[in-house]
């Protein structure tokens, strides 16, 4: 069992938002509304995601999409909905660079270890350890090293999304410069973390809540949030329910 110590004034299962509206829409895709009301959409695959409500898939705003990696199951719907609502994009420069072609117009592109503001949020990009090719066509074409996002509201709550990856040893340095009380974490084995992995990237991140994510999405996706919170103790495991918003 690995141990998530906290500070004293981090109690268990107190996850406060403070005014931020938080909706999973299955896989690795979150909708965040702000407490300016600013739309926030992390990795879009909406309209071929088997997990996102039907409801959902008719996507009615959006501001800012933040762009973990080029996989189809997370960059799958941002070039339609980038045409459809003009958002600015945060993305890798490689994977802007395509988006840009593709007819994206507002492309903000950054690199890891870098902060910028996109409207009322602080966007960081950080290290993942997984892959990166976008299937073009019938070619696979380079889209530049695969990330995770700290997303610093005006609130001052910090989320941690950590896109596809395995637990890596640096994410204690995540924890010591930025400090995200919420960690967004895939458990679904096969393509990223188990729930094994998770819990030890929980013990290194030591955040008050954690939101397991890309799992269930296809059969090899085993892991479950069930089984991560039977390996931690002292952290919240949150198992939101597709298209439930929790604020």
């Amino acid at each position: 069992m690995f141990e998530c110590l906290r500070l004293k004034d981090q109690s268990r299962g107190n996850m406060n938002l403070k005014g931020i509206k938080l909706t999973w829409l299955g896989h690795a895709t979150f909708r965040i509304e702000t407490p300016a009301g600013r739309t926030i959409l992390v990795d879009p695959w909406v309209m071929g995601n088997p997990m996102c409500p039907e409801k959902e898939k008719d996507v009615k705003k959006v501001d800012v999409l933040l762009c973990t990696h080029g996989h189809f199951d997370h960059i799958g719907d941002a070039v339609e909905i980038a045409e459809k609502h003009n958002p600015v994009v945060v993305g890798i420069p490689e994977l802007c660079g395509w988006l840009e072609k593709k007819g994206v117009k507002q492309t903000s592109m950054m690199n890891k270890g870098g902060t910028q503001a996109v409207g009322d949020i602080k966007v960081t990009m950080v290290h993942a350890d997984h892959s990166c090719g976008i299937q073009d066509d019938d070619q696979i074409v380079y889209g530049g090293e695969a990330c995770g996002y700290v997303i610093e509201f005006s609130n001052g709550v910090k989320i941690y999304h950590a896109g596809d990856t395995n637990v890596f040893g640096d994410m204690a340095i995540i924890r010591d410069l930025y400090g995200p009380e919420i960690a967004m974490l895939p458990i679904g084995d096969h393509f990223t973390m188990s729930p094994r992995e998770a819990a030890y990237a929980c013990s290194l991140l030591k955040p008050k809540t954690i939101i397991p994510m890309h799992f269930g999405t296809l059969p090899m996706l085993t892991g479950r949030p069930s089984d991560l919170q039977k390996l931690v103790s002292g952290v919240e495991v949150l198992e939101m329910k597709p298209g439930v918003t929790v604020s």
